[in-house]
């Protein structure tokens, strides 16, 4: 990962307020002008004054979940969130969330990193030049709408932080690398009960030798897509900086025999499906049932493999986002954006 480092914005930092602007609006639900009528006048729309974009720090069990993504009639984890802030910062209609990366059906998070744009006066009284006042007063002020947040979400999700954007944050093409963790179990008798919503239970033993090997030709800057579902106008050429497999023992005193299979994967970005389907790969090289030059032919061939099973959603956790310092998020937003091309030699 280099010099890069993940950015924890503080919110001690001053607002970067811009004057006369509207947030982005969204559909978060047909209840939520109800509501937040229910609460007070709403403040958003045209003449709403100085706007202020806040990171949130995300974390959720995706058992229930139809993903991330906002959906008609489903329940989404950014519905979810959306329709809270509305209620809790009376905002007609509901500020939208851009986020670092968007999760599929099941798929959990413990570091998921996303941005909202919202008025100034919503957070409270604006000083006499707009801003919200001095840093102690932006503080509790955004201590209290992470504490009103963990009153109005539902216990399957939470936003731990809230704190103001360093200036060209963008939580989706700023971002640096992302890290997941995908656990398995091969334990003959099954997954531990408690951990049965995190880890998958996979009835055949693993060699996390064999794994490894086949992970390791795996890394670098690659097309792809053989392991992606294809998405119209997107690159599917993605940095794989780090995947590596490791075996936890069971607790001392455990009946269960088999440890935890735990797979740390690293990169840039990721495209649709594309770490769920690495996994299903390198399990195969794991039961022994593939060779382990398999993936990496797959890989080569840059299309799907009817062989490549994409390993179930529940063992899937986001884990870190990481950004660049603040001075290199603008740069690091503007070099994202670009669509990337391999050079063939």
């Amino acid at each position: 990962m280099g010099a890069m480092t993940a950015s924890t914005a503080s919110s001690n930092a001053s607002f970067n307020a811009t004057p006369n602007a509207t947030p982005n609006e969204s559909s978060a639900g047909s209840g939520t002008a109800s509501r937040a009528a229910a609460d007070g006048p709403a403040v958003t729309g045209p003449g709403a004054g100085p706007v202020v974009r806040l990171r949130l720090d995300i974390a959720y069990d995706g058992t229930d979940f139809s993903g991330w993504a906002r959906q008609p009639d489903r329940r989404t984890v950014q519905g979810e969130i959306e329709s809270a802030l509305g209620r809790v910062l009376r905002l007609d209609p509901a500020p939208s969330l851009t986020v670092a990366g968007r999760t599929d059906a099941g798929v959990h998070a413990r570091g998921q990193v996303a941005h909202v744009d919202v008025p100034v006066a919503a957070l409270g009284e604006p000083a006499p030049d707009g801003g919200p006042g001095d840093p102690e007063t932006v503080a509790e002020r955004l201590s209290r709408l992470a504490r009103r947040l963990a009153g109005a979400l539902p216990p399957d999700v939470r936003v731990h932080r809230v704190s103001v954007a360093p200036e060209g944050f963008d939580a989706r093409f700023s971002a640096a690398f992302r890290r997941y963790c995908y656990r398995v179990c091969d334990d003959p008798t099954g997954v531990d009960p408690l951990l049965r919503r995190q880890v998958l239970w996979y009835n055949r033993p693993l060699d996390v030798e064999r794994m490894n090997a086949a992970s390791a030709r795996l890394l670098g800057e690659h097309d792809f897509a053989a392991f992606c579902r294809k998405r119209e106008g997107a690159t599917t050429i993605r940095e794989l900086r780090r995947l590596e497999w490791t075996r936890e023992a069971p607790p001392p005193g455990a009946a269960w025999r088999g440890g935890l299979v735990t797979a740390t994967v690293v990169a840039d970005a990721f495209c649709h499906s594309m770490v769920r389907a690495l996994v299903g790969a390198l399990l195969a090289v794991g039961d022994g049932r593939r060779p382990v030059d398999w993936p990496e032919r797959v890989l080569a061939a840059r299309v799907r493999d009817p062989g490549v099973h994409v390993a179930p959603a529940n063992g899937l956790c986001l884990e870190e986002v990481g950004y660049p310092p603040d001075g290199e998020l603008a740069a690091r937003a503007a070099q994202t954006r670009r669509v990337r091309t391999l050079t063939v030699s």
